[in-house]
């Protein structure tokens, strides 16, 4: 069997490994055989509501074993699935519904309230039964047959997936079934996935790293294990008790698990089972590192680095975490990185220029929105300077990322700035990065720190660092420090503690420096 799209792997998944548990949440336990069932049973009733190939179908749900059967079971259909985040408000929710023409939502009893505030018009699917959907998951098990047959491409699109920050409307950025699958078989290449893995699903399933844990499993016909982080005691015994073996993270779960008495961290020989250990969306920190290898020792830590148009660009081998734990590695199989300067030439070791990724996982686009997409996915052509165009063909496209990054001369790579994060004062270039990396390696009770400019006509912009942790260091305490790694003109010129910081997005848990300019704006 080719394997063209997820419904493919789901396929060969309950062929080879029928008997096999896929998939676990609290007491329900799903063998693959058990869940295609299931899947099958939803993607059934699904293709006779009269919706046309194409169409968008929303998931709107706390995670769930419910919502993996959904997921699973629009990817079996001719519809596009479009995960909604749960912690979104009516109007964030009315956004993407409009945006990309919402016809049919799929959800929980919870969020069928805040569906009827925004007068969806469309058909509402519920997993429990509930006078407020149409029809329920338990109504459409005990109707509904498993017989289905589908005819995906590779090429068809799979998703539409949107990352609300705290102001302004964000637009969606279209998947197809390929760049999924490129995501599985690469990331169980290089992080050795194996069939006996547990693999842990605490990650939201509505970004492309927490859908990779689903469909790496189903790639790997291993075992996912749903798990909701809430205190780091029920997480640990999460670890124990499931035997996880790989453990998707994001840097602020890694903060939060460890931000605990130490007496109350299990003692490590609790964690055997746990071989692999993933972290992506942020900046890993020189305590994340000693946690994580001090906490999980038989483990292997991988820090990764992926764009918003391609799932996963780069990766750090753990070999490498305590020698360079401020690079972002290497490119990933299958996938080349080049770093130009604004002349389109190559850079040179340690010359920042913009970070181009060519090859896999490129996605397919923005929804309804050409400017950004002709700002990101670019002709080839682009790289021209640096290697030499095969048969003059200049028709596929690479994804100009707006990172600005550096190689050494090992070839690691080395992320300095966003494109419009620069900042420019007494006649320097600065990047925000290398002062919030300084800050990170060498002041260990701060845990958040965010650093931008606001504008001085004297010195053209005014550095200004916000910083959270335990508790407020005195302003010399910290520029004493800073002086000993930084030059004066990087030094900020304001100092401010916060106990809590403004979050840019809902799912990684970034700082929102906007909102933090705009408060020094007045």
């Amino acid at each position: 069997m080719s394997v063209n799209s997820i419904r493919n792997l789901l396929e060969l998944a309950v062929k080879y490994k029928p008997e096999k548990i896929g998939l676990i949440h609290g007491s329900e336990t799903f063998t693959y055989t058990q869940l295609v069932n299931r899947v099958d049973q939803i993607a059934h009733y699904l293709t006779t509501i009269g919706l046309s190939k194409g169409s968008r179908v929303g998931i709107y749900s706390n995670k769930s074993s419910s919502q993996v059967i959904a997921i699973l079971a629009l990817l079996s259909t001719e519809y596009v699935f479009v995960p909604i985040t749960r912690l979104l408000k009516s109007e964030q929710v009315k956004h993407i519904i409009e945006d990309c023409n919402i016809s049919c939502i799929i959800t929980d009893k919870a969020k069928i309230e805040n569906i009827k505030a925004i007068d969806f018009k469309g058909k509402i699917i519920s997993y429990e039964a509930s006078d407020e959907s149409d029809v329920s998951f338990e109504e459409i098990y005990k109707c509904y047959t498993a017989d289905i047959s589908c005819d995906i491409n590779g090429h068809d699109n799979a998703a539409i997936t949107y990352s609300f920050g705290s102001t302004g409307n964000p637009k969606g950025i279209v998947i197809d079934h390929r760049a999924f699958i490129d995501g599985a078989r690469i990331v169980s290449n290089y992080l050795d996935i194996k069939s006996s893995d547990v693999i842990s699903g605490i990650l939201s399933f509505n970004l492309d790293y927490g859908l990779n844990q689903i469909f790496t499993s189903l790639y790997k016909k291993a075992t996912l294990v749903i798990h909701k982080f809430v205190l780091p005691a029920d997480f640990f015994s999460h670890l124990i008790n499931d035997k996880i073996t790989v453990l998707p993270l994001m840097p602020i779960h890694i903060t939060q698990m460890f931000d605990e008495d130490p007496h109350r961290i299990p003692q490590a020989e609790h964690f055997k089972n746990l071989r692999t250990v993933t972290s992506s969306g942020g900046n890993i920190t020189p305590l994340m590192v000693k946690n994580i290898t001090t906490h999980f020792p038989d483990a292997k830590f991988y820090s990764m680095h992926g764009l918003t148009e391609a799932f996963r660009s780069a990766y750090l081998d753990p070999s490498q975490i305590h020698i360079r734990p401020n690079s972002i590695g290497k490119a990933i199989p299958d996938v080349q990185l080049y770093i130009i300067n604004e002349e389109g030439e190559a850079c040179k070791p340690r010359e920042v220029g913009e970070l181009i990724h060519r090859g896999a996982c490129i996605y397919k686009g923005f929804w309804n929105a050409p400017e950004e997409t002709a700002q990101r996915f670019k002709s080839i052509s682009i790289l021209d300077k640096v290697r030499k165009p095969e048969g003059q063909l200049t028709d596929e496209i690479v994804i100009a990322s707006g990172d600005y990054v550096y190689a050494d001369e090992e070839g690691y790579i080395y992320f300095v700035s966003r494109q419009d994060d620069m900042i420019k004062t007494q006649g320097y270039r600065v990047s925000p990065h290398e002062i919030e990396s300084v800050v990170y390696n060498n002041i260990e009770v701060i845990t958040e720190c965010a650093v931008f400019s606001i504008p001085n006509p004297d010195i053209e912009e005014e550095i200004v660092m916000v910083y959270g942790g335990k508790n407020e260091l005195g302003r010399n305490e910290i520029l004493f420090e800073l002086k000993k790694h930084l030059p004066n003109y990087m030094l900020p010129e304001q100092i401010v503690y916060r106990k809590s910081m403004p979050l840019k997005s809902l799912h990684e848990k970034q700082i929102d420096k906007e909102v933090l300019r705009k408060e020094f704006l007045g």
